[in-house]
């Protein structure tokens, strides 16, 4: 074969490789000029006798088959080396940052380098942060301690405190950014902060014990948590501070758990609301419920390749994301890939999210919390 028939072989099999992966793109709802959705998935993401994944920020391409993309280095070590338990992640398109918290630190990263651009120690230490839309400031439990303190996200100093003593623990951050949502560990009541003042405005509760994982509507007119000793979820009114309704699951008993001591320590609802999913610890699964208002419907039940404790969805809402690694068609409620690292071992974690970027640039976000996103002027926030 002469040099030249040699070169052209090479270039028609280039260009039909080439071909080939951005028809598979297109197909599974990318085209070749779509942003690129990432999900970005923070490890160890789970108790240390039960981490998958190892350490660092593992990124996986959505529309390849969640495919393993690469391993961003990350700081959060302990002082013998060993990496520290992450706690959270919320990332910003508009600063161009991801932020993970430990225990006790949070990291700031640049998410067009890659690189750390600080990592700093907080008072009480660090839980499940939440950042505000426009990127500028971060709401940090101290861990599982009495207060919350409100970050200047952009150099990463603290600049207020609200003490509420209920065990800090998770943060939501309203979509329209005046509130903010606190729950606690020791505490039956989710306290509301009002972003203008950084003071807690009212509560919502009491709820049947301390609340675990919660979520918002996006209008901010309802939670769903999860309490202590209950397996299901219950609902209440965001803006008259009442309980308006507990489900319980039926069919299902509260068994045993391997950690969180909470039979569902997880719920998120699907972005378009129409959906509610609650995680079942002992039974290895998902429950899903068709929202009616208050009045949710179970409709199905998923069996995992383990005992998840999160649940949270893509930006479009087209997947479901379990702790477990298990990745759900939310159409077809069908399980279609499961999160492996770079050796092709299961990866397991509780704080995930999608970033999607337009080259090197991020240009959406997602939460790491499943929330809802029809908003009061019925407009969704894509």
């Amino acid at each position: 074969m002469t040099r030249s028939k040699l070169f052209k072989g090479l270039c028609f099999a280039l260009a039909l490789g080439l071909g080939s992966y951005a028809t598979a793109r297109t197909k599974a709802g990318a085209g070749e000029d779509a942003p690129k959705r990432l999900l970005y998935v923070a490890t160890p993401g789970i108790r240390d006798d039960l981490q998958y994944g190892g350490h660092g920020l593992l990124v996986f391409d959505i529309d390849n088959g969640h495919s393993f993309v690469k391993r961003i280095p990350t700081a959060g070590l302990r002082k013998d080396g060993k990496p520290d338990n992450v706690k959270g992640i919320c990332a910003s398109e508009i600063t161009k940052r991801v932020y993970i918290g430990t225990t006790m630190t949070i990291t700031c990263m640049d998410l067009t380098t890659n690189s750390i651009l600080w990592e700093k120690p907080y008072e009480g230490g660090c839980d499940r942060a939440a950042l505000s839309p426009d990127g500028k400031t971060l709401y940090a439990p101290s861990f599982e301690k009495d207060t919350w303190n409100v970050i200047d996200a952009i150099s990463g100093e603290a600049i207020a405190k609200l003490t509420p003593k209920s065990g800090a623990h998770n943060t939501v951050y309203g979509l329209d950014g005046k509130e903010v949502y606190m729950a606690g560990l020791r505490s039956p009541f989710l306290s509301i902060a009002d972003t203008s003042t950084h003071k807690i405005a009212r509560q919502v509760g009491p709820f049947a014990a301390a609340i675990r994982p919660f979520t918002v509507n996006g209008a901010q007119t309802r939670c769903y948590v999860t309490v202590n000793g209950l397996l299901g979820f219950e609902i209440g009114d965001l803006k008259t501070g009442k309980k308006l309704a507990r489900v319980e699951i039926p069919g299902y008993k509260a068994g045993p758990v391997k950690r969180h001591g909470c039979p569902s320590h997880g719920v998120g609802l699907t972005p378009d609301e129409k959906e509610l999913w609650v995680v079942d610890g002992h039974n290895e699964c998902v429950h899903i419920y068709e929202m009616n208002g208050d009045e949710p419907k179970k409709v199905e039940t998923m069996k995992l390749r383990g005992e998840p404790g999160w649940v949270t969805f893509s930006i479009k809402g087209d997947y479901g994301y379990l702790s477990t690694g298990d990745v759900i068609d939310v159409k077809t409620r069908k399980i279609v890939a499961h999160l492996t690292d770079e050796k092709g071992g299961p990866v397991w974690s509780e704080k995930v999210l999608e970033i999607d970027f337009d080259g090197n640039t991020p240009v959406k976000t997602g939460n790491q919390f499943g929330l809802g996103h029809i908003m009061t002027n019925d407009k969704k926030k894509e």
